[in-house]
């Protein structure tokens, strides 16, 4: 089987090339390999294989599957990682990438501003003896009292879920590292086009695939990346005994998914941008948080971090939750849903679905306010969503 190496050239090249498996056939397209097993030879490489298998190498498609190891392959590829392993959902990676590396005992330091199921996985690891302490995560004096030696790891979104903080992610990796703690980034919102979280310090990347990888709201998928040695010792033994790992038909859609990505994420945040602005002074609207506009509290760091806001815009109706869900009602083109980084444009009313489970304090103090919606802009033309968007506000 013949693998397609794109090192060194564009991460757009990268995307539609690294990492491709052809079989004995030479086809085109990436294949599905839509098996759970595979057969051996003879007993004696049965044995060799479960003794160690190599990159083309593979026992059970839970271990790992040609469809999978392209995926895995590709992501990292972009992501400049050296290794990357596929789950079966971003939760699933989220939930691989702590849980294989913390035992009890162990202190993990996270943002407080996290999408409600990474908080629950943080709780999880609090419940079987893993001491976790909360910051705000733009506050790098409480990063710094927080961090201690010993640490094992910090954990973060770098550009929160739903109210669009950026996280200084090279100050934090590097009083993270001061202490031997590993820097671990749930980079959803960031996505592969606008992430350099490698070179500004993260270890490990993590990404749910459902949202902007595949692009178009089909599949679960999730990833992790890292180093070689993290993944295949570390993330690779939990999740192949725990069950999290992908399947073959949605790592071939993930890799469809990657062709377009880099042309579908730019142009989604071109259009977030023409209409945040457009919405800046809208009568209906106490606040717009988009990191590409200047009012942004972390504008600059955004645009050195990502060189751009991103496809995700927060806006804060005026009224609380009875406009804001006249509001959703009156929409023609915007869906009413809770994905993201879909083709489709998408919003959301995080108090009462994403974020529901949180106490009114924990909401107040995250700026999840009554009023508060999260807008994940898709591909449709930028006029037509800010005509959707302030005819629903006008009512």
């Amino acid at each position: 089987m013949s693998v397609t190496s794109a090192k060194g050239l564009h991460p757009r090249t990268q995307a539609v090339h690294h990492g491709t498996r052809r079989s004995q056939y030479g086809e085109m397209a990436e294949a599905i390999f839509l098996t759970q097993g595979f057969v051996y030879d003879s007993a004696e490489q049965a044995e060799a294989r479960f003794q160690g298998t190599g990159d083309d190498e593979f026992i059970y498609a839970r271990y790992g599957n040609p469809t999978s190891r392209m995926f895995e392959d590709r992501i990292a590829a972009l992501e400049g990682t050296e290794d990357a392993f596929a789950t079966a959902s971003g939760m699933a990676a989220v939930n691989g990438a702590m849980f294989s590396m913390c035992a009890p005992g162990d202190h993990v330091v996270a943002a407080r501003a996290l999408f409600g199921s990474c908080l629950y996985v943080l709780d999880l690891l609090a419940k079987f003896g893993v001491e976790v302490s909360y910051v705000d995560g733009t506050d790098l004096d409480q990063w710094r009292a927080a961090l201690r030696p010993g640490t094992r790891a910090v954990f973060f979104e770098s550009v929160s879920n739903p109210g669009l903080e950026v996280i200084d992610l090279k100050s934090v990796a590097d009083m993270a590292h001061a202490v031997g703690a590993t820097v671990v980034v749930d980079n959803v919102f960031a996505t592969p086009v606008f992430s350099r979280a490698v070179d500004q310090g993260a270890d490990v990347i993590v990404y749910s695939a459902t949202k902007h990888i595949d692009g178009g709201g089909r599949a679960l998928a999730g990833v992790i990346c890292g180093t070689r040695d993290y993944i295949r010792n570390t993330v690779e033994p939990y999740l192949k005994h725990t069950g999290g790992a992908i399947s073959p038909f949605h790592s071939w859609i993930m890799l469809n998914g990657l062709a377009t990505m880099d042309l579908r994420v730019r142009a989604q945040a071109d259009s977030a941008l023409t209409i945040a602005r457009a919405l800046q002074d809208h009568p209906g609207l106490s606040r717009v948080i988009y990191p590409g506009l200047p009012d942004h509290p972390q504008h600059d760091l955004a645009m050195a971090q990502m060189g751009s806001g991103g496809t995700m815009i927060a806006v804060e109706v005026a009224g609380g939750k009875d406009a804001a869900f006249a509001a959703l009602d009156r929409l023609r083109i915007i869906r009413i849903s809770n994905n993201l980084g879909d083709a489709k444009s998408i919003v959301t009313h995080p108090a009462t679905t994403t974020h529901q489970r949180l106490s009114d304090e924990a909401k107040a103090h995250l700026g999840i306010t009554p009023g508060l919606l999260r807008i994940s802009i898709g591909l449709e033309d930028a006029q037509d969503l800010i005509d959707d968007l302030t005819g629903a506000l006008a009512g």
